[in-house]
């Protein structure tokens, strides 16, 4: 009997809700070939324990001189996905260049920095609920808010921990989401990565000129020390990275788990009634809707069978999160329901795994607890006010989450 060829699993550049696909492929198998924007092969690692191996694979590199296609002049102009591949910084780097990238950033992110950092965290969420519970008192029905909660507080947070000027903000929140965008044409990548490079050179720049008890002036200040530690593009790498991954993946997670708690009030009132945590909601969110979807890039530096599937050197891989979260070999027969009490909640992938595992996990973590509890105790009876399935999809698929997020912060009057 002749087994038919697998086909690949078409991307959607435009992203969408990735769960069905997931499930379908999930019933293939933990690895699946992939076709990428431009018509690039890849591969994408779904199952858990796959995906949790190759994170840690010593034969996985990050770095693109491993991507044969690239190093061989095969890329499409304007490629959407190529300042993941090429952008210089710690997502990119390998072996003793990662490590000496990874030293200088992760001193600000101690355990007992990110708890230090408490107090503000509290603050600026108070002052965002003080804003929603005005616009209520003033006769606003529905308020949109992942733009005026889920946004501005992780925002806030990233941008005064690397020291940039409020008039930065607006701009950067603006450009590292066209650089995350899958569904863009190769001008506006291209656009979008200059601008994106120039405005974080002014940053840099406002920081030397006028350094702070800031990481972006504690990283100027090791690259003069000692010049050869921190060149000038990877600086920019690593603060665009930290603008990136230190507001997008906290937007898109507190904004899954409000939208989760507001379709499962069973759940909701568990955490109201002190059955379990708001710790709970943030690790089962994690699992269940990972704020990332499909991750760029690693590749094999030599053929690597993975789950019993070859995955060729030099192919890029994306790191499946949001599959793997849901996988049932992993999470039980209900991975597909959420459910805060559960057990395998806090052994989820979706903060990464290995050497590259997420740097800023705590103060994610901190984040979107503070902000889902204040939240709710000052608005228990917040409620979507359109059905979720109705919410349109964030574009792009490396994100996975809604583009709006209008609510009801009280009951609508007299209904039952």
């Amino acid at each position: 009997m002749t087994i038919p060829p697998v086909v690949p699993h078409r991307i959607d550049p435009a992203g969408g809700c990735p769960h069905a696909a997931n499930a379908r492929l999930l019933d293939q198998g933990a690895v699946a070939p992939v076709v990428l924007p431009g018509d690039v092969e890849g591969m994408v690692v779904l199952g858990h324990d796959a995906l949790k191996d190759f994170l840690a694979h010593p034969d996985v590199a990050k770095s693109a001189r491993h991507f044969t296609a690239l190093n061989e002049g095969r890329m499409p102009d304007g490629w959407p996905l190529m300042t993941f591949a090429t952008v210089q910084g710690m997502t990119t780097a390998d072996d003793e260049d990662h490590r000496r990238l990874r030293s200088l950033v992760s001193r600000a992110f101690t355990a007992r920095r990110v708890e230090a950092l408490r107090p503000r965290v509290e603050e600026l969420t108070a002052e965002l609920l003080d804003g929603l519970e005005a616009a209520v008192t003033e006769g606003e029905d529905i308020v949109e808010l992942r733009r005026r909660f889920a946004l501005p507080l992780p925002m806030s947070v990233i941008c005064e921990l690397l020291g940039v000027d409020e008039e930065f903000r607006g701009r950067l929140h603006h450009l590292s989401g066209q650089v995350v965008a899958t569904d863009i044409g190769p001008r506006e990548v291209v656009a979008a990565n200059r601008e994106l490079v120039s405005v974080l050179a002014a940053v840099a720049a406002s920081r030397a000129s006028r350094p702070g008890d800031d990481l972006t002036s504690a990283l100027i200040a090791a690259r003069e020390e000692d010049g050869d530690r921190l060149s000038e593009q990877e600086l920019i790498g690593t603060l665009l990275l930290m603008i990136i991954a230190g507001h997008e993946t906290t937007l898109n997670l507190i904004t899954n788990a409000v939208r989760a708690l507001c379709a499962h009030r069973d759940q909701l009132d568990l955490v109201l009634s002190g059955a379990a945590s708001w710790s709970d909601v943030v690790e089962e969110t994690l699992r269940w809707d990972s704020p990332v979807s499909y991750f760029p890039f690693r590749y094999p530096k030599r053929d690597l069978t993975v789950a019993g599937t070859v995955i060729p050197r030099g192919t890029p891989v994306l790191a499946g999160y949001s599959a793997a979260g849901r996988d049932r070999s992993a999470h039980g027969a209900d991975a597909d329901r959420f459910d805060v009490t559960r057990a395998s909640a806090a052994r989820h992938l979706s903060l990464g795994h290995g050497p590259h595992y997420c740097l800023g996990a705590p103060l994610a973590r901190l984040e979107a607890t503070v902000a889902l509890e204040r939240l709710f105790d000052r608005f228990p009876d917040l409620d979507l006010a359109a059905p979720d399935a109705e919410l349109a999809r964030k574009a792009g698929f490396v994100g996975n989450s809604v583009d709006r997020l209008p609510v009801r912060l009280r009951p609508v009057a007299g209904a039952a």
